[in-house]
This record gives structure tokens, sequence and C-alpha cells, in this order.
């Protein structure tokens, strides 16, 4: 497997920390200790880019899908106004893996599985582990699949892979994830289903003739799904594989 196309930003100026703090779902104070995973959301609440944040000495490098970095870019620019705030591309390549950790890493945050992230100035040779299968066994949404501009990040488990922090104060969107996490149960949501049958990512979930959901990242026989919870039960199709909910 080739290294994840990624891009890393850097973030300096002497105001970069407190304006990231006002955006962003985590609480960047942490990244004296390591890596932060965080997303920034729309003001309706919905899910706009997820990414990891470190710090580098006074500056803060931001770990982006490559997708994502030049719309992230272009929204930090947007909403840094007059702060001393610059952001800016940086040459480095993201390595990661398994295992013992390198002195130049860090813990991936979302689950102690999914190993370690650093950034050097070389890029990674090709990547032998089935990242895939760890996200199917995690429930680790990814940016593109289960993470899209439709997403409320509580409905895909930002709180349980230490995405959302909900004492740190107001960042955009805030309002909404605050309201679902304290005032509403959740209806609909990311969950582990096991899959017979040819079905591919995107593929709708029905129960008789009722939607319930859509098929996402496969590994195997297992995958995860977006799925209304009420319906979600029993024996479920997508095209002609069969679906059972099993986590």
């Amino acid at each position: 497997m080739t290294a994840p196309s990624r891009r890393i930003l850097r973030i300096s100026g002497s105001a970069n920390r407190d304006f990231l703090q006002g955006l962003i779902t985590n609480d960047i104070t942490h990244i004296d200790a390591g890596l932060v995973y965080a997303a920034l959301l729309s003001p309706q609440g919905k899910y706009m880019a997820d990414f990891f944040l470190t710090a580098d000495g006074d500056d803060v490098l931001l770990d982006a899908d490559a997708a994502q970095a030049d719309m992230l870019a272009q929204r930090l620019t947007m909403y840094k106004l007059r702060a001393d705030v610059q952001i800016a591309a940086t040459d480095l390549h993201l390595h990661r893996g398994l295992g013992d950790i390198p002195d130049d890493a860090m813990t991936d945050p979302r689950h102690e599985a999914l190993g370690w992230r650093a950034y050097r100035e070389a890029p990674q040779d090709d990547d032998a582990t089935d990242w895939n299968a760890l996200y199917v066994t995690h429930m680790i949404p990814q940016s593109g699949v289960e993470l899209t501009p439709d997403t409320f990040i509580l409905e895909v488990g930002f709180e349980r892979i230490h995405g959302v922090d909900f004492r740190k104060g107001c960042y955009v969107g805030q309002e909404v994830t605050a309201r679902m996490k304290h005032k509403t149960e959740l209806r609909k949501g990311l969950a582990k289903v096991s899959v017979q049958g040819d079905a591919a990512t995107g593929t709708p979930i029905t129960v008789g003739d009722k939607p319930a959901g859509t098929l996402l990242t496969r590994a195997g026989d297992l995958a995860l799904a977006y799925l209304r919870f009420d319906r979600a039960t029993g024996e479920m199709k997508a095209d002609a594989a069969t679906v059972t909910r099993i986590d």
C-alpha cells in the first residue's frame, strides 16, 4: 500500500494557537504533549475537514488530506482577518507505522492500534499495512468516505476517537455539536457490519423496500456503514450482498 496522500501546512505567527482554538473541535493546548486530532466544521455544525495538529517550536503543523489542504488554507486565511497568523505549505511528508514508536514520531490519538505518525523531509516508502482493515475493525471514519460535507461528527464517533472536546469553549459549529451531545439521542450513525456477497462502497443498504443506510469502507467480509438505527436490525441488503450489523 502506498503512503497516504497528505499535505503538511505550517501555521505560524504570535496568534496561531489562539486563532486555531477558536475554530477547531479539539483543545489546541494539548499539542505540546503530542498529536491532537480535530475537525473544522461549518457554522451549521457539519464536517468540512479533519486533520492532525502538533507543535513545531512556536509553530503548529497541520496534517491534512491532500484533497482538503487548499480548501483548509483558504478557509483559515478567511477566518484570520488581521490576526498575526501565517499559513504556508511545507515540504514535509507523513510517515506512519505500527510497533515501536521512533524518537521523532507520535502516537495516533484516535486509537492505540493505529500506531504512530511522524513528519520527515523524505517521502515514506511503500507501506504494506492494511490500514483499511484497521479502520474497519476500530470504526475509524475517513475523509471522503465516512466523513463528507453532510456529516455530523458525533454520528461517526468523533468523541470516541478523541476528536472533540466539550470543555474547551466555543468554536465554529460548537452550538450544534453540543446540542447533539446533550439533548439528542442519535438515530443515525456509523456502525460495523458483516457483508456476505459483492457490494461496493456507496451502495445503499435496504430492509425490504425501505432505505436503511449506506455501505462505506470495506475490508473483506467486514465494513463500516452509515445506518438508520431503527431499521438496522436483522438481515439487510446491499445490492446482492447480505449485510448484518455487528457493532
